[in-house]
């Protein structure tokens, strides 16, 4: 792994490096490019305090993050976390980045007074859900998920 490389939370003046890494993660999700409007994204999502999200910089580039979104549970009644997104640039992967940003932003959680952080991931993700039960990750295999597609008519 670089040694180089600090792992922080990322603020409003990294939007033009982060919208980078959000577009390429969105591409990487068959997503199309559209670079506007992950600057859009992001910046709303600094200026509204939607999201956290933590980089991982090397001093001249940011060559990962992942992003934080605040949830509550009414059952259990907290506050907690769903990690929705993580990424690594390719050249950069399989050096632990992931492991670390994963690291920082659960640190970070757990001094908020979250109570857990949440994550899903795609069923054929493999080297994804060794990396979540490495550190601590449990599969839920109690509830099943379900959407609503609303822009869909019903």
């Amino acid at each position: 792994m670089e040694s180089s490389v600090s792992y922080r939370l990322a603020h409003i003046q990294d939007l033009e490096r982060l919208a980078l890494l959000f577009d390429a993660y969105r591409q990487f999700y068959l997503c199309p490019p559209d670079l506007a409007a992950a600057k859009n994204w992001l910046r709303l999502n600094f200026e509204k305090e939607r999201s956290t999200i933590f980089v991982a910089d090397t001093g001249s580039k940011l060559i990962g993050f992942t992003q934080l979104y605040p949830a509550l549970c009414s059952v259990d009644l907290v506050k907690y976390f769903v990690l929705y997104d993580l990424y690594v640039v390719e050249g950069a992967r399989r050096q632990g980045i992931a492991r670390l940003l994963m690291n920082a932003a659960s640190a970070w959680a757990k001094r908020q007074g979250a109570a857990r952080l949440d994550l899903e991931t795609a069923r054929d993700n493999a080297a994804g859900q060794t990396l979540y039960r490495s550190l601590g990750y449990k599969l839920d295999e109690v509830f099943l998920k379900f959407s609503l597609d609303l822009t869909e008519p019903l």
